[in-house]
């Protein structure tokens, strides 16, 4: 892919069409084959079609009862599943079934967005740091700078963060997105920067600059493209950290306050519930949380298989040369 750009300039017209053409097929070829791959690893397609069903059922769940998630009926207080209440209605009279979906937009919402911004910073960040390292000595000064600032960032729990703004901010779904996006980039950008340092010393990257290539069309032509197997692997793992840790601040109180529906707030009004025998107000929020982690992990150990079988090859290598000492270890225990 890198050779067809460089030598672009020492191209007619027509060869360059030609090149075009064959560069296009080759990335479609590529793309079929990722998703042969990905289709036929069944936990992989078992997780896409469980967060499938996750996301129709948050988008028209609610929709499906007369009930919403925040109306509450005296006369219907911890009842449990029935024709009426599909999961019961929890200590107030509310529809779980109705709160579990609404929950789940939230949810998605946050893992969507904290995402999204934990990528977009990465990239960029950890992208300009490990291409401007070598190219002068201020570039290298700045990449020393921005690596000081994430070892210093990095050392930070994102829940001091997030206590730290709740004092100047409300508690609630932007207060958590800020949060989660102000500590969650920091591991992408050091993936990001490493992969960059080391794409730099390719030959079509070097070829690309002594031909004068721009530096923006080196980036976005030659260092991006190379890096999206890595961007999309993580994306996957990143939605449901983000998802687990907006669960976990609105189960400490710090996240998204009641009335509104989260699966973090409803497990904690349900945890007094459990002496009391009202099992369905817990289970559910929680096995939804279950399930979505499930089905990103799924999906994302799916992605990198098919993507990069080489970094899982290597991962299975290390966990069975890590067993291996843990078993020689209690070997010359006994």
């Amino acid at each position: 892919m890198g050779a067809y750009e460089i030598n672009d300039q020492l191209l007619t017209n027509e060869e360059k069409k030609e090149l075009t053409i064959n560069k296009d097929q080759q990335t479609i070829s590529r793309k079929k084959e990722v998703f042969r791959k990905f289709i036929s690893n069944p936990i992989a397609v078992l997780g896409a079609v469980t967060l499938l069903l996750i996301i129709i059922f948050s988008l028209i769940g609610e929709s499906l009862t007369s009930f919403t998630a925040s109306e509450q009926v005296k006369e219907a207080t911890n009842l449990p599943p029935s024709s009426e209440h599909w999961f019961g209605t929890d200590d107030l009279g509310r529809d779980i079934w109705a709160r579990t979906w609404a929950g789940g937009k939230i949810s998605l919402t946050v893992g969507l967005v904290a995402a999204a911004l934990d990528i977009g910073l990465g990239v960029l960040i950890g992208g300009f740091s490990g291409y401007v390292r070598g190219r002068n000595r201020l570039g290298t000064l700045i990449d020393e700078w921005i690596i000081r600032g994430i070892e210093v960032l990095y050392g930070i729990p994102y829940l001091l963060i997030v206590i730290l703004l709740l004092i100047v901010m409300k508690p609630g779904l932007f207060t958590i997105i800020i949060a989660l996006a102000l500590t969650g980039w920091i591991g992408m950008a050091r993936l990001i920067r490493a992969q960059v340092l080391s794409l730099k010393q390719r030959e079509f990257v070097i070829a690309a600059e002594r031909l004068g290539t721009p530096h923006m069309k080196i980036i976005y032509g030659h260092l991006i493209p190379n890096l999206t197997g890595i961007i999309i692997v993580n994306l996957s793992f990143t939605i449901p950290a983000a998802i687990f840790s907006e669960s976990f601040l609105s189960f400490i109180g710090l996240g998204v306050q009641s009335p509104a529906a989260s699966w973090g707030t409803m497990t904690n009004d349900a945890l007094g519930t459990l002496l009391s025998g009202e099992w369905w107000q817990l289970f559910f929020p929680a096995i939804m949380i279950a399930l979505i982690m499930f089905a990103f992990n799924a999906i994302g150990d799916g992605l990198q298989d098919a993507i990069d079988p080489k970094i899982v090859k290597r991962n299975r290598k290390e966990k069975k040369h890590g067993a291996n000492l843990i078993f020689r270890k209690r070997n010359v225990g006994r």
